[in-house]
């Protein structure tokens, strides 16, 4: 958008304050209703520092350094020295910058930006947020100078001062503390483009650093309420009430503009806005409204500036809230219901009937909306049947259940310990049972029993023979009940026999058996062989210094060598029963080249492999010259064959690939190189034509469907150094151009 300001008929305060983040809402400040912003620069947002554009500032940029006096940066913090660490003002910014800057000892711009399209006759509020970047009793000390700013309006030529105005000295704090400074002017007739400047006021030294934010311009008109016959600028009713109408007035306090242009708008959202059309005066006739609606006047001092939205201001808002009336709510037989326009809600009324209470405990009470009326229903309790035959029922209204009494016979007592008493339901008696337990007969040779009338229970006593503990480990013990005595059973584990060529018998007393002892001499080898391609042929030949050996190969193969023809991982065990040697030959195939593509750029052929990282590759035109380089440089037009190579395999890939360019210029001297206008690829296409001009568009030479080689003469006279032309046609594709003849 275009940046609006000058002016001169200006009305201009200037005033400070120094509370943090508070506006400064004293004289120099619109103290009337203000339009949208015009020009807004927060410096944008970002981790990385920026500079300003060219001729913002007469400050060097700190370029990612720490800004030293006379420097500046764009940055979203201020952690430089020993200065607060602050973010910028703007609401609502992540990563948000700021202009930060370290004041040089001379006077000097620290910002200066151009404000466009102005509308004349019209007043405007610049400001714009400073803080004091050096903490009190910081590095500085109590000498540490003070922020001083002067802002500066002037005309678009820049030689007309037009206002200015001063912050004063702004002291260091112990907190950070953002301060908002406002400067209100009115510019003349016609005038349409201003130059704001912002120069440093303050000493040079220890201090004065400072953080600059925020700058706004935004037109100022008339504080101006809108308001009904009953001054109020809020209604609210319901949408029974509707349609609704009424009449409201825009009542300017006169504090800015000598005259007053309106443009009544209104809105569903409060977000956008439509002009009602015809009503361009101060009262507003609104009928017939049915939903919310929010009326406002769009305002501009001079008729001629009335739609251009950098020179208006706006009232404040009338508000119509139409609450929709709720359906009626479903009652209970005994309610009514009432709709109260004032609440915009329906009132219900009513009382459901008392409950009864003298009703018995075992009744209860539910409310039947059919008839609107209590129904009482219950049963009282049955009487139980499976009381026991001592036990009698009555029934408790305290309770509201039946309540059973009566004890049961006491059970005798004095019974053998054997004995159990039965209660017998029949006869409502105790009945005495049991048998005194059978002696013990499965008891030990050493054991004897007696009945223990404490327990119960016959005890058995006695005490088993110690069984003998100096044995040796192979043997055992087993009790002979007959004997009643232990016997002693087992023989020594026999040594083995069957032992290798390295191992010996040890009798081993803890685990009472015969332990192996000795390691297998076992020998281990790697061999790496390498193949050129799958189809390869290599001799495997296991060579040991093992004696009348046995061969068993990975493979299942017996014998002392074996062929492979494929790359992979081949062991032999070689051994003669007692030594043995584990061989591993590690096979591994060469990497072959896999042409990708061939293509010519200009006179040089280039080749691109698939796997060109692969390996070590060799490339020919020849197959017997053969280079490291995939380039094949200034080689003339041509059907030529790519041959490439692995350095350790001879198998040689191959393709095919047709070489078309047009030379830039010829050297006709009989070295061989660029001696001719060559095209030799014209025979492999459909069809071909080749004409060449001299400068004045003589015909020299012309050739259709055949190879081209001309060497510069014309009638067999050798033509003069000089720039020639050609028109090739190659399958209905034509090319038009010029080459040199160098002698």
């Amino acid at each position: 958008m275009q940046n609006r300001f000058t002016g001169l008929k200006i009305l201009i305060i200037f005033c400070i304050s120094f509370f943090s983040k508070d506006l400064h809402a004293q004289l120099g400040f619109c103290q009337g209703n203000s339009g949208d912003p015009i020009f807004t620069e927060t410096f944008g947002t970002g981790l990385q520092d920026s500079p300003l554009p060219a001729g913002a500032t007469t400050y060097v940029y700190a370029n990612g350094a720490p800004p030293d006096d006379g420097l500046y940066t764009v940055s979203s913090n201020t952690d430089y020295f020993d200065w607060f660490d602050i973010t910028d003002i703007t609401p609502n910014d992540t990563n948000g910058r700021m202009l930060v800057v370290n004041s040089d000892f001379d006077a000097g711009e620290f910002y200066r930006t151009n404000i466009n399209g102005l509308c004349g006759n019209t007043t405007y509020e610049f400001s714009s947020w400073l803080i004091n970047l050096s903490p009190a009793g910081g590095f500085c000390g109590s000498g540490v100078i003070p922020i001083n700013v002067n802002f500066e309006i002037w005309d678009s030529t820049d030689t007309n001062l037009l206002a200015s105005g001063s912050t004063g000295s702004i002291g260091s704090t112990s907190t950070p503390d953002w301060n908002q400074f406002g400067l209100v002017f009115q510019t003349q007739t016609n005038q349409t483009a201003i130059i704001l400047k912002m120069i440093n006021n303050g000493a040079g030294g220890c201090g004065n650093d400072l953080a600059i934010d925020d700058i706004v311009f935004k037109s100022c008109g008339d504080a101006i309420t809108v308001e009904d016959a009953n001054a109020e600028n809020t209604i609210s009713i319901c949408s029974s009430q509707t349609p609704f109408s009424a009449t409201i007035t825009a009542i300017p306090d006169n504090a800015v503009f000598s005259s007053h242009f309106y443009q009544w708008e209104s809105s569903t959202n409060g977000v956008t806005w439509q002009d009602i059309a015809g009503e361009t005066n101060a009262m507003l006739n609104i009928t017939d409204v049915t939903v919310s609606t929010l009326y406002r006047a769009r305002i501009a001092e001079f008729e001629a500036n009335l739609n251009d939205s950098d020179c208006i201001t706006f009232s404040d808002v009338f508000q119509i809230t139409v609450n929709p009336a709720p359906p009626m709510p479903d009652l209970e037989c005994w309610e009514t219901a009432t709709f109260d326009e004032t609440i915009c809600d329906w009132v219900v009324s009513g009382t459901q009937p008392e409950a009864p209470t003298d009703i018995e405990c075992w009744e209860e009470t539910t409310f039947d909306n059919t008839i609107c009326a209590w129904i009482v229903s219950g049963t009282q309790p049955e009487a139980p049947t499976d009381i026991e035959c001592w036990e009698v029922a009555a029934f408790d209204n305290m309770i509201c259940d039946w309540v059973v009494s009566g004890t049961q016979p006491e059970a005798p007592t004095d019974l053998e310990c054997w004995e159990t008493t039965t209660f017998d339901e029949t006869i409502c008696a105790w009945i005495v049972t049991g048998t005194q337990p059978e002696a013990p007969t499965d008891i030990e040779c050493w054991e004897v029993a007696t009945f223990d009338n404490t327990i119960c229970d016959w005890v058995v006593s006695g005490t088993q023979p110690e069984a003998p503990t100096d044995l040796e480990c192979w043997e055992t013990i087993m009790f002979n009940n007959n004997t009643c005595l232990w016997e002693v059973l087992g023989e020594q584990p026999e040594e083995p026999i069957d032992l290798l060529c390295w191992q010996m018998a040890v009798f081993n007393f803890d685990t009472c058996i015969w332990d192996i002892v000795g390691e297998q001499p076992l020998e281990f080898r790697d061999e790496f062989i390498s193949i050129c391609d799958d189809n390869d042929e290599v001799i495997l030949e296991a060579i040991s210094n093992i004696e009348n050996p046995i061969y068993n190969w990975s493979t299942g193969a017996i014998t002392p060598a074996i062929t492979i023809d494929q790359p992979g991982i081949f062991e032999v065990e070689v051994t003669d029963g007692c030594f043995t040697e584990i061989i591993t030959f590690t096979v591994e195939a060469f990497q072959l080249p896999v042409i990708e593509s061939v293509v010519s750029d200009g006179s040089s052929i280039i080749v691109n492999l698939v796997n060109e990282t692969d390996g070590n590759f060799l490339y020919s035109l020849d197959n017997e010259n053969f280079q490291t380089s995939n380039i094949f440089s200034n080689i003339p037009s041509g059907l030529y064959t790519i041959y490439v190579r692995s350095e350790e395999c001879d198998i040689v890939v191959t393709q095919q690939h047709i070489h078309f360019f047009i030379q830039k210029f010829i050297t006709p001297n009989g070295d061989g190189v660029n001696d001719t206008f060559s095209l030799n690829v014209l025979q492999l296409l459909g069809s071909s034509e080749v004409y060449i001009f001299d400068r004045y568009g003589k015909l020299l030479f012309s050739a259709i469907n055949r190879n081209v080689n001309w060497d510069g003469t014309y009638r067999n006279q050798r033509l003069p150094t000089s720039d020639y032309w050609y028109r090739i046609i190659v399958e209905g594709q034509e090319f038009n151009g010029h080459f040199t003849l160098k002698r």
